[in-house]
């Protein structure tokens, strides 16, 4: 549709400007602001195999590379310890986190002994939900995310998962076991694949029903830069002109409707529903993007992005690099971006909005001016094609095509984003280099 083409237009344009880095040589991260909440974000760039899409800072497993990684992870935890940060709140990404248990759980239980640690979330694949793993995991981890992608087996095969995985039907399967270990479960999706067709996506809806998963998240396919000729050659060239009803789908079979299985708990993550019509957990329930419950938060590992007032901070995607920098007492900083007032503006306008409500009175309290005075042309935009609500003297709410256009937004946002892991990547040394582009892919 015209105004999904309109929007992607203007948000990469807008993105190319605000994830612009400079070199950085600041040897930590600024002190916490008194009274601003902060979540922690930990980055585990370690897989058993690298997936064709994914954009993440990951490398390779070995077990030689691990160890001193989480050793260091530890220590520059405790450095951001004597910044004086306290968080209620910890995010485990990758990465596959779990892919050292011992060492994962080794930090999550430092994280708890320092921080007023209330929630751990952590990411992980199909193949770490056995037993051995969930028992170590539970009363550690309040909410899993596994990444599943798709249950179909042709695009489980495509995307070099199945010999990885299992099967769709193993996968579902070992979902079902792990669920209970979990406050929450969270399945997490792909679609708009160009080989997936929609009785595929239809099928897919149907085994994340069958599940049993507390929450999921369906997000459509990206491409940036680095990865899109590997993405082409393994799944296709992604097509656009199918996304909207792609979501649409996906909307109506897990939020549409009367006594619907699901709630929207973003615009493109859904929390089951319980018995009056709340997602399960409530409103409070984290989703992946994190970022729209915590607008500020440090970053720590290679790959980390931390996000403190006006300054965005990029930690070296070099796991070497990272580890000689803490080591020496430093944080690893190689680059930051400064972003003016209205740049501020329109990130608090699209993460408020994905995340259904955006506060007018703590914008005005924040920004001191109105949303439609601090950002007329993206305010005029969305209430001319019909994207708001509720937009009363409180808050702004989105109608089905507001959340559709929010989709769009952070699409584009995150391939914004993963363009600024590619400017980081750049600068890896050649054998990091290699091991990610050249023969060192496969599993060491």
């Amino acid at each position: 549709m015209l105004s999904e083409r309109m929007l992607t237009r203007a948000v990469r344009t807008c993105a190319s400007r605000f994830m612009n880095i400079e070199p950085c040589d600041d040897a930590r991260i600024p002190g916490p602001t008194p009274g601003q909440p902060y979540m922690l974000y930990i980055h585990i760039p370690f897989c058993e195999r690298l997936c064709p899409y994914c954009s993440f800072n990951r490398f390779p497993f070995s077990e030689e590379r691990a160890v001193p990684y989480f050793e260091n992870l530890r220590r520059e935890m405790m450095m951001v310890k004597e910044l004086g940060y306290d968080f209620d709140s910890l995010y485990i990404g990758g990465g596959t986190p779990t892919i050292m248990l011992d060492e994962l759980c080794a930090t999550i239980d430092l994280a708890k002994s320092e921080f007023s640690i209330k929630e751990v979330s952590c990411e992980t694949n199909p193949n770490h939900l056995i037993p051995s793993y969930l028992e170590k995991l539970q009363g550690r981890v309040d909410r899993m995310s596994v990444g599943v992608q798709s249950f179909d087996d042709g695009l489980l095969k495509q995307m070099d998962r199945y010999d990885k995985y299992g099967s769709g039907k193993t996968i579902l399967e070992a979902i079902k076991v792990a669920a209970p270990y979990f406050k929450s479960l969270n399945v997490d999706m792909i679609f708009n694949f160009p080989a997936q067709t929609e009785e595929i996506l239809r099928r897919d809806l149907e085994m994340v029903l069958e599940s049993g998963t507390s929450q999921t998240t369906f997000y459509p396919l990206m491409a940036s830069p680095s990865v899109e000729k590997s993405l082409a050659a393994t799944v296709g060239k992604v097509d656009y002109e199918r996304e909207q009803r792609f979501y649409e789908i996906i909307c109506e079979t897990l939020a549409g409707g009367d006594n619907a299985p699901f709630t929207h708990g973003s615009a493109w993550t859904f929390n089951k529903a319980v018995e009056g019509g709340a997602g399960q957990g409530g409103s409070d329930q984290m989703i992946d993007e994190y970022i729209v419950d915590y607008e500020e938060y440090p970053a720590i590992g290679s790959g980390g992005m931390t996000y403190l007032g006006a300054t965005q901070y990029v930690n070296t995607f070099s796991v070497r690099e990272y580890n000689e920098a803490i080591e020496s007492g430093r944080m690893s900083l190689m680059g930051k971006a400064t972003f003016s007032k209205r740049n501020r503006m329109r990130y608090r306008f699209m993460m408020q909005l994905f995340g259904l409500r955006l506060d007018k009175k703590q914008w005005q309290r924040d920004f001191g001016c109105s949303v439609a005075a601090g950002l007329p042309v993206e305010y005029g935009f969305m209430k001319s094609v019909g994207a708001f609500d509720i937009d009363d003297a409180e808050q702004i709410t989105l109608t089905p095509k507001g959340r559709y256009l929010m989709v769009v937004m952070m699409r584009q946002f995150f391939i914004g984003v993963n363009n600024l892991r590619d400017q980081a990547r750049s600068a890896l040394p050649e054998d990091e280099r290699d091991l990610l582009f050249g023969a060192g892919c496969a599993m060491k």
